[in-house]
């Protein structure tokens, strides 16, 4: 159990993502966490605070001034047991409250005494998300050191779609080991990340892309900066927030991505190549819409830029590690493209393994090196994934190949 003896206050406010905190007392306490759930008035709209005793084998807390038993202290004393203060889901109103000092409830009154870290999930619609004030109070508290665990894309419960959903509790459960076992081995590193799709238009409104969400690349630079790496992503067109502590670059096509690269490469430790870049572009783009017709029409194709294969050619002692999805002949093709593009290290992804590829939190990968050592990697969540990553990657740096 990787959390033996660890204590944890759960807070959770007034969201419908709510239901998921009972899934993560569970998960915590099967790691062997001790867990206290304090919940607000809201969140008591949501689940029963009978639920979470019984799965948290603990009394829940609500009421600053609670009518029965001595109390007048307790936010104190809580903040004091806490290893670790954990909210989530995280409504917009508990976030400006804490960024404005505001301790009006038992919540907000124990954050304020907090003696240990404060890890934040917030969970909203997208709108509320992207409010300039939350965004604002969000950056306020991250300044202070305040942890936040970016949402995700998805379906709301309103019917929308976009950022914002409560990461799920295995995913919250692995930052949380991450945190208690945090190691900055990154610490000094400069680091390169791309993510995401890029865009390559035919016309003023058509273009040729792919399904990448973006959600590999966004790991891996979050991974990198919790272990202590200068982080810089370049990113294109997805629906995630920047990881906390890490420069968000967003390009659109494959030549605008290859530029900002160039930008950074020469003071680049690892390179990341996570991005799936198209492999084609078109040989012209019309500046306006192509009219539709009754007629055939032929475009025509010529091969982007091969941006790994391009600074592989012109590096110094930087590492560089590619990604590679495949549909088949998946091994071959991926150690094919490792030895042509002179890289250090590739990731092979399967297309047809269940759970891996786009749009999904989880993958399952197989790590191939320059020296012909490889590792698959069962199928887990793409945080977890991105740790194993950069574990392989380091083993380069500590056999100074990158200096540094």
């Amino acid at each position: 159990m990787r959390l033996t003896n660890k204590k944890i206050v759960l807070g959770i406010t007034g969201c419908i993502a709510a239901y998921k905190a009972a899934f993560l007392v569970r998960l915590l306490k099967k790691e062997g966490a001790e867990v206290k759930v304090l919940m607000t008035d809201s969140a008591r709209e949501f689940i029963t605070p009978l639920t979470l005793e019984t799965l948290s084998e603990n009394p829940v807390n609500s009421e600053l001034f609670p009518k029965t038993g001595y109390y007048a202290t307790h936010h104190i004393s809580l903040a004091e047991w806490a290893d670790l203060i954990l909210i989530a889901p995280a409504t917009g109103n508990i976030i400006g409250k804490i960024a404005s000092g505001i301790a009006d409830d038992l919540l907000s009154t124990v954050v304020m005494a907090a003696q240990s870290p404060v890890m934040i999930a917030p969970a909203m619609n997208t709108q509320m998300y992207t409010n300039p004030v939350v965004q604002e109070n969000m950056k306020k508290l991250v300044n202070l050191g305040y942890k936040f665990l970016d949402p995700t894309v998805g379906e709301m419960a309103c019917r929308t779609y976009g950022v914002g959903r409560l990461p799920d509790p295995d995913e919250i459960l692995e930052e949380i080991v991450n945190h208690f076992g945090r190691t900055l081995d990154m610490q000094g590193l400069k680091v390169l990340v791309t993510a995401g799709p890029t865009v390559e238009h035919i016309d003023a409104v058509r273009y040729v892309s792919n399904p990448s969400s973006g959600k590999m690349g966004y790991a891996v630079a979050r991974k990198a900066r919790g272990r202590g790496a200068d982080v810089i992503l370049i990113s294109g067109p997805v629906g995630l927030s920047a990881p906390a502590g890490v420069e968000l670059i967003k390009v659109k096509s494959g030549q605008e991505m290859f530029a900002r690269i160039k930008e950074h490469f020469d003071r680049t430790d690892i390179l990341y190549m996570v991005a799936a870049v198209s492999d084609y572009v078109p040989m012209q783009k019309s500046e306006h819409k192509i009219k539709k017709t009754a007629e055939n029409i032929n475009l025509a194709f010529k091969p982007q830029i091969d941006i790994l294969q391009t600074l592989a050619e012109n590096k110094k002692d930087q590492i560089l590690v590619g990604f590679s999805m495949e549909t088949e002949n998946a091994l071959a093709n991926a150690t094919e493209k490792l030895k042509k593009k002179k890289l250090d290290m590739i990731v092979l992804n399967d297309l047809g393994a269940e759970g891996a590829g786009f749009e999904v939190d989880t993958n399952k990968v197989t790590i191939i090196d320059r020296y012909g050592n490889s590792a698959d990697l069962p199928l887990a969540s793409k945080a977890e994934v991105a740790d194993k990553i950069i574990d392989y990657s380091l083993r380069f740096i500590k056999k100074g190949e990158a200096t540094r």
